[in-house]
């Protein structure tokens, strides 16, 4: 399974955002952090706002933050919904023109392996992957200028 760019600076963002929860976060201070685009950020933070992870509040003093608690974001329902194409081989489309889709027996193991991937990303939560190094590397006191 690969993970694009997109879900990864999805999982970055909550993450960041998890680690300071007390406060209102900026789509410039998260780019500015993790070294993103701003604008490659915005369309990242937008679906993960769609999706109901992520609360952004408008105007002067807005921000991010949390939809809900990090206890209830699981990391298997962020990448479903991040990645545009969990096909990890062309047999998964219904367009397949591959010559064996009909009798090979790979399409089934490789979609065992994915359900398993799956199975153990949605037993963790996002509040279990911030562990104590995780939160003091990314927690800021106030708004970075």
């Amino acid at each position: 399974m690969h993970i694009t760019q997109h879900t990864d600076y999805a999982l970055r963002v909550l993450i960041y955002l998890a680690s300071n929860e007390q406060r209102l976060v900026t789509i410039q201070e998260i780019s500015e952090r993790f070294e993103i685009s701003r604008s490659h950020l915005m369309k990242v933070v937008n679906q993960l706002i769609r999706n109901g992870f992520v609360e952004g509040l408008r105007g002067k003093g807005g921000g991010l933050r949390l939809a809900r608690p990090p206890q209830q974001i699981v990391v298997g329902d962020v990448v479903r919904k991040m990645e545009t194409d969990l096909a990890l081989v062309e047999c998964f489309h219904e367009t397949s023109h591959c010559l064996l889709t009909a009798s090979c027996q790979l399409k089934g193991v490789l979609g065992a392996a994915l359900e398993a991937f799956f199975a153990s990303l949605d037993k963790v939560a996002l509040s279990d992957v911030l562990g104590p190094s995780q939160r003091a590397l990314l927690h800021v006191l106030k708004r970075m200028p």
